[in-house]
């Protein structure tokens, strides 16, 4: 598996774009050859959600929150509730790695259909806690969300399988 290059050149889309979808497959990469007893566990104490799995399923309803709910203001069901605010997390009944890390490349294609041609100085039809957001905002978020949890990834892999990241 491995994850596209990345262009030294080009103007503010191109780069944004590609610099998310480079972080985006490298959720994919991280997980490559993950057992799937060991795609669920969650190793950090403080952390007893966070397993690869739960946190693929996390990128999952992020991507779906940012770019369904705040850029094209569509009512979609939320991944949580007020009940249950780490629902997201938690495994599925009958879920596997794999199904987990196809939803996520589907719910990325749902992204990219939905930023596309659109002005990266546009504001968003829906809101943040009340606040305008534009659409260059979501996608430098989304950046920093994903490889932020690329990072965590790292960590937990190293610790279930022993596996480094790249």
């Amino acid at each position: 598996m491995s994850r596209p290059e990345l262009p030294f050149v080009g103007d503010e889309r191109a780069l944004v774009s590609a610099w998310l979808d480079w972080h985006r497959e490298t959720v994919h990469v991280k997980c490559a050859g993950l057992g799937e007893q060991d795609a669920w566990r969650a190793p950090l104490p403080a952390s007893p959600l966070t397993s690869a799995a739960g946190l693929v399923s996390h990128l999952t309803s992020v991507e779906s929150y940012w770019f369904e709910r705040v850029v094209a203001g569509l009512d979609v069901p939320l991944h949580w509730t007020e009940e249950d605010p780490d629902l997201e997390w938690r495994r599925r009944p009958g879920d596997s790695l794999d199904a987990v890390l196809a939803r996520y490349r589907a719910q990325c294609a749902v992204s990219r259909r939905i930023v596309a041609g659109l002005d990266l100085g546009a504001t968003c039809a829906g809101r943040r806690h009340g606040n305008v957001v534009s659409v260059r905002w979501v996608l430098l978020h989304m950046i920093e969300e994903t490889a932020r949890h690329n990072g965590h990834l790292d960590a937990v892999r190293e610790l279930v399988d022993g596996v480094v990241g790249e």
